[in-house]
Parts: structure tokens; sequence; C-alpha cells
């Protein structure tokens, strides 16, 4: 583990722009010190043999193919449309023109 000291932690909370009390500084330390063991600890284990992977586990496409089927008509897809226009769903305008960018 590498060695952290008070320093480091009052240098790192001014370079964070934080202001923490002298009780803050103490529990940030002890959080600190239990994070660096424990990234300590992963890197001791031995990873010669093991190649390196994006995931853990083989990944494989489970997408079907595109089969098309059952395809509407432009009049059977408006059918039901409350309003269209020109072959066309027709909306309420939900900006003003001079909203528009």
């Amino acid at each position: 583990m590498p060695d952290l000291t008070r320093d480091h932690i009052v240098r790192l909370a001014q370079l964070a722009h934080l202001q923490l009390t002298q009780q803050e500084l103490d529990r940030v330390a002890q959080e600190l010190e239990v994070i660096l063991n424990s990234v300590a600890r992963v890197q001791e284990v031995a990873t010669d043999q093991v190649a390196a992977t994006s995931h853990p586990i083989a990944l494989d496409n489970v997408f079907r193919d595109d089969v098309i089927r059952g395809v509407l008509s432009q009049d059977q897809a408006l059918a039901n449309a409350p309003d269209a226009e020109v072959g066309q769903f027709k909306i309420p305008a939900i900006l003003e023109a001079d909203d528009a960018r």
C-alpha cells in the first residue's frame, strides 16, 4: 500500500476545493486506507495466465434475422389516425413559429 499521509489528504482536498474539518480528514483517511488496501489486494492476483477480455463470458449475438411480414399500407396505417394530411399523421403544433430553431 502506498503511504498516504495526512498532508496528501489535505492536498487532495484542496485540489478538489473541499473544506474538510479535522474530524472529516480523519474519516477520509480511514476510508482511503481501506480503498487503497483493497486495490493492493486486487493487484496481487496472478494474472499472467489470464487473457485480457472486455467481458468475463463470451458474448453471442442473440438477434434473429429481420423478416418482412404483415406490412401495412399507408392508408391502413392512417386509418385510425385522429387527423392526417398528405399521407402523413397530422399532430397539433407544440412550438410557436418563432420558437422553432
